[in-house]
């Protein structure tokens, strides 16, 4: 019979985060197999996630970041959910194929929607026509995010992204978690709790923020395992990636755009990206950046501007992909790789008066890369919390406006991600209670699917 097992997901846990401040994650990791991961490049959620659920390379499962360019639509399409855009079969068709009982919940691991899973929880705000956002999550079946929400109130999705960003979030996901074992009693249990991830971009991973993020995260889990303990789950405690400290944003859309290589659209005074007429643009991503060429005979020339700027480590070309595990149609035809304590915006204006209006935004959508700087209020804005008040209070009132008081100030982030970091203190972990096959100090995140597999079915 399978072992029923829970993965606890703990974005941005490393050993360096766990102290004094932490005692359970430090007893359970005391009590368990502790490894360290070798995250794939880039080493952000989507493609993270999507080697340990398929046990294979992007090259195969074809997340090669966050976000990538379109080819065919000419559009960049960053924070999808459909599970159909993951290759590759995961680790829960596995496990059905040698037991069809097997049964499996997914709670707020990326592509979740309309995945083979049994239940399924993933945020999904209602974006209505006159321009609100309205938080919401998705579910299946479809009822349960009635149920939980009749008991936990609405997902509280601006404390899970963006100036808000907070505790409550994974306190809620933790909750809806805790239900769903009573309820369905899931074979395998994939829950996400993100929240060391705001404070370590925030403030950076040594900082005394991040100390008491961890702390709270601390309280959470313990909440969490102790439920698990009861009902007789085996836990599995994994991270993505461990965060770093950064103070050096770079540029590569500006360097690209003074070489005469990107091309931008003026719409009312404001200068969007144009990606389809640009002769070579970059997709922003943390600490990675896929680079789209237009033109096959500008590759050189896109490398050469991009190798000469500071803050830029390596120049990934197609042979480099392939090696990387990142050679796949959605790959840009280069990607850079910054330096330790570098990342890299997606900004592509030269005056910040003429930024898209989307810029002083949360718009995880609209935006064409990462823009952590939305974990900041503004602080040229004298009253910022005021300024959001007034600004919900016109869109309740059916008044449109922008909420309009995220920062351009890419050097207020302090933590980024992304780069393969060797320092074993700043790798993300692995602890597995239930005996596995011998591996060494650090596994490969593509050996993660196995590892779920032999906690499920034995060595």
């Amino acid at each position: 019979m399978p072992r029923r097992t829970v993965v606890m997901l703990i974005v941005g846990l490393t050993d360096h985060a766990v102290g004094d401040h932490t005692p359970r994650l430090r007893g359970f990791r005391e009590r368990c197999e502790a490894r360290r991961v070798v995250p794939p490049l880039p080493a952000v959620t989507c493609t993270a996630q999507s080697a340990f659920l398929t046990g294979r390379p992007a090259s195969d499962h074809g997340i090669v970041a966050n976000g990538w360019y379109d080819r065919a639509s000419c559009e960049i399409r960053f924070w999808k959910q459909s599970n159909g855009l993951v290759d590759a079969e995961k680790v829960w068709e596995t496990a059905r194929g040698r037991d069809p009982s097997i049964t499996c919940a997914k709670l707020f691991w990326w592509y979740n929607m309309y995945a083979s899973v049994d239940v399924a929880v993933t945020p999904r705000p209602q974006y209505r026509a006159d321009g609100r956002k309205i938080p919401d999550c998705h579910s299946r079946p479809p009822d349960l995010r009635d149920r939980l929400q009749a008991e936990l109130g609405p997902f509280p999705l601006f404390r899970f992204w963006g100036p808000g960003a907070s505790i409550e979030s994974s306190s809620w996901i933790a909750e809806s978690a805790m239900r769903v074992e009573r309820w369905s009693r899931p074979t395998l249990t994939l829950v996400y709790l993100p929240h060391l991830d705001y404070a370590h971009q925030r403030f950076g991973p040594d900082a005394p923020e991040s100390r008491a993020a961890e702390a709270e995260i601390d309280a959470v889990f313990g909440r969490l395992l102790d439920a698990y303990d009861d009902a007789g789950v085996t836990p599995i405690v994994l991270s993505e990636y461990g965060i770093s400290p950064v103070d050096r944003p770079v540029h590569p859309n500006r360097a690209l755009r003074e070489a005469g290589l990107l091309a931008v659209r003026a719409e009312g005074g404001r200068e969007h990206l144009d990606p389809g007429a640009s002769a070579a643009f970059a997709v922003a991503d943390h600490q990675v950046a896929h680079v789209y060429v237009g033109d096959p005979g500008r590759v050189e020339a896109a490398s050469d501007v991009l190798g000469s700027l500071p803050g830029v480590e390596r120049v990934l070309g197609r042979a480099d992909l392939a090696a990387a595990g990142l050679d796949h149609p959605r790959s840009g035809d280069l990607v850079l790789v910054a330096d330790a304590g570098a990342w890299f915006t997606y900004y592509h204006w030269l005056d910040d008066a003429r930024a898209p209006d989307f810029a002083r935004t949360v718009d995880i959508h609209r935006k064409p890369g990462y823009d952590p700087v939305e974990l900041f209020l503004d602080p040229s804005i004298r009253f910022p919390r005021l300024a959001v008040a007034r600004r919900l209070a016109m869109r309740r009132a059916g008044l449109r406006t922008l909420m309009d008081v995220i920062p351009l100030d890419a050097t207020l982030v302090r933590g980024s991600h992304a780069r393969v970091e060797r320092d074993p203190a700043r790798m993300p972990v692995l602890w597995t209670q239930a005996p596995t096959r011998a591996r060494p100090e650090a596994v490969d995140a593509t050996e993660i699917r196995d590892v779920i597999l032999e906690h499920l079915f034995g060595v």
